[in-house]
């Protein structure tokens, strides 16, 4: 099982045997880890960019100009603002107004060049123009220089602005972007009852920054890679330098440089392709919109992907418990989170089964019906002209069409449609004779417990699941159930997320681990970080803190202690 992972996809009783990830991209790792840009052959653009790759910026600013017409000339918002500097040196700055800071690029670089005189020159003359211009001269912040006219061009439609001085022989680039953004408001996928209100945005710096807010220090890393042909898309690769295990990281960016794309749009493209198994009902790897829950995954050795207009990022590794814990577990006291999460647990696994329990007992073992229960669900089927399979099947299709129906329509109108359709059709079905009261109610209760599971891609798997569970059970009955949880079982026990067993610390076991999965344990009796990343520095709380746990509380405000104490 070195180099396969034997992967259970069912139909009926059919299975398939699938090859990993791992072993189809191992072969390709051993040409090169760098990204594999396929050009774009037909584009003009193109053409003239690999005509001119060797290309550097001239002495002649004309030359410089008529190159980038070419490429963004005719592009209507493209602006080209000329000028001089030094009294009569021609100057030349570049930019898409949509995508910059006009009042930071009159304020902070146009403004200093012009006002620029002839003595000035006479400074640039005695030392570098360069080194002149951009540290005695412009007050932009964040600057620097390139030569390559490639590396000018992508700049541009980067949102930068690139200025261009006649006689210079390197172009300067000034971080000049600036695109309205929405501000940061509470997550709308995760509910916060006891957090931070702050969610991610679209905009990759405010981002980083509110990772940064959470964690200032110096072993906090974020590398950046750009992915695609065509967005080249700025991806983050975010970690605790000291925590995370470097090979864990080596593994995160040798993934990455193996996507060869035109473009990526959202952080899920990056989740499909370096997921282990690519065609599993269950995630591998987990997103969340919250900042605090990124930043305890990075306190714990995970690594965190952000892409440039994206509001979610991607945990990594990711563990199947995860997805049903929520970072409000920490802050609440550890007997009430076990209640929540154990509560969690069981509406999981009641969806996942339940209609196919159903279906089983009725068709195959009515006999382990109680005798009055079964008397009513007998009256209440009378003249349904369905099996019970098909039956759960028509039920549950219908659930996932309102569903689906609910979350596409505007939120106003969604809420009424849900209530409605629920409602309406249920008891029209009912009284028409086409559904059992009691098929209605096991719907119901196993869709209300999928709502429990607080991560949304895990509950669409289980939700998947459910379907094949009923056909098995309508096959089979209570052995096509129990044959359909063996081979789901068998299927997780296959998975890995970066290495790391899915359903790990459960299997392979690991008492640490246990601490913090089914039921979770006082903070303090888990110094140690999860044993499943192997993280360098595994122990995260003191040992001052772990003995003064263990110690009876010191009533310090205690009035007979304090009048014994006077006494002596």
């Amino acid at each position: 099982m070195g180099n396969r992972i034997i992967m259970s996809v069912f139909t009926g009783a059919n299975c398939v045997t699938i090859w990993s990830w791992k072993k189809l991209r191992t072969k390709q790792t051993s040409t090169s880890q760098q990204p594999r840009m396929i050009p774009l052959k037909n584009s003009p653009a193109h053409q003239v960019m690999e005509a001119n790759k060797e290309a550097s910026v001239g002495t002649q600013l004309d030359a410089t100009i008529t190159f980038v017409q070419k490429l963004l000339g005719d592009n209507d918002d493209f602006i080209i603002r000329r000028f001089c500097i030094f009294d009569d040196l021609p100057a030349v700055v570049m930019f898409f107004p949509d995508l910059i800071d006009k009042q930071y690029l009159n304020d902070h670089i146009l403004r200093p060049l012009m006002l620029t005189s002839s003595q000035d020159y006479a400074k640039a003359v005695s030392r570098s123009m360069k080194e002149f211009l951009l540290n005695d001269t412009l007050y932009a912040c964040e600057g620097r220089t390139e030569t390559q006219l490639n590396e000018i061009i992508q700049a541009i439609v980067e949102g930068k602005t690139v200025l261009l001085v006649d006689g210079v022989t390197d172009a300067f680039i000034f971080s000049t972007r600036h695109v309205d953004k929405r501000s940061i408001t509470q997550p709308e996928t995760e509910q916060v009852i006891r957090g931070a209100r702050e969610g991610f945005i679209e905009m990759l710096g405010t981002n980083l920054a509110l990772l940064r807010y959470r964690l200032p220090t110096p072993d906090l890393r974020i590398k950046t890679m750009r992915i695609g042909r065509i967005t080249k898309s700025k991806v983050a690769i975010c970690f605790i330098d000291g925590i995370v295990s470097p090979a864990l990281v080596e593994e995160v960016f040798r993934r990455l440089s193996l996507i060869d794309i035109d473009g990526i749009l959202d952080v899920g493209y990056l989740e499909q392709f370096i997921e282990d198994n690519h065609v599993s009902p269950f995630p591998q790897i987990q997103n969340t919109e919250r900042p605090d829950k990124a930043v305890a995954n990075l306190l714990e050795g995970r690594v965190i992907l952000l892409v440039d207009g994206s509001p979610f990022a991607l945990i990594l590794p990711t563990v199947f418990s995860q997805f049903y814990q929520t970072v409000e577990d920490y802050s609440e006291r550890y007997l009430l989170v076990s209640f929540i999460r154990l509560s969690r647990l069981v509406a999981l696994v009641f969806s996942l089964i339940f209609p196919s329990l159903y279906v089983a007992l009725i068709s195959f073992n009515p006999e382990l019906i109680p005798t009055e229960f079964a008397v009513a669900v007998a009256g209440g089927r009378a003249g349904v002209p369905f099996p019970s399979v098909i039956e759960v099947l028509i039920m549950e299709i219908s659930m996932e069409v309102l569903r689906e129906a609910t979350l596409r329509l505007p939120q106003q109108v969604g809420g009424a449609l849900s209530i409605v359709g629920v409602l309406v059709v249920g008891q029209a079905a009912v009284a028409a004779g086409f559904i059992s009261p009691i098929t209605v109610v096991i719907i119901a209760l196993t869709t209300i417990g999928s709502f429990a599971t607080p991560a949304y891609n895990a509950a669409l798997a289980l939700r998947l699941l459910r379907f094949p569970l009923v056909i098995l059970s309508g096959i089979f009955g209570l052995y096509g159930v129990m044959i359909g949880l063996i081979l789901i079982a068998n299927h997780m026990l296959s998975l890995r997320s970066f290495g790391v067993p899915y359903l790990s610390p459960i299997v392979p076991g690991n008492f640490q681990g246990m601490k913090d999965t089914l039921a979770r344990l006082p903070l303090w009796s888990m110094p140690k970080r999860p044993a499943l990343l192997y993280t360098p520095n595994a122990t995260r709380l003191g040992k001052i803190t772990q003995e003064m746990s263990g110690e009876a509380p010191n009533n310090t405000l205690n009035p007979k202690k304090s009048d014994t104490q006077g006494e002596m």
